[in-house]
């Protein structure tokens, strides 16, 4: 599967414990990474200072589903699963 380019579900929806550029903590569940612009697009794409677990997220239908609507749905109720 394809990102959706705009979606950026998996730049809001999730928490990142990473350091971010501009996030030197990372990012609470459900705040919207200061990396992405305004049309939902990663500026730091393909940059070294990208995160790692960034670089390593592969877009799939049980993750981002059929939408951008279901996509944050999905991611946000993965995040609420795995906190302990």
């Amino acid at each position: 599967m394809d990102c959706r380019l705009g979606c950026g579900a998996c730049c809001i929806a999730p928490s990142i414990t990473s350091p971010i550029p501009g996030m030197p903590d990372g990012k609470p569940a459900g705040v919207r990474c200061v990396q992405l612009d305004e049309n939902n697009l990663c500026k730091i794409f393909g940059q070294p200072e990208r995160p790692l677990l960034c670089a390593r997220f592969v877009a799939t239908v049980d993750v981002c589903g059929d939408s951008d609507e279901e996509a944050f749905w999905l991611i946000t109720n993965l995040e609420a699963d795995t906190q302990v």
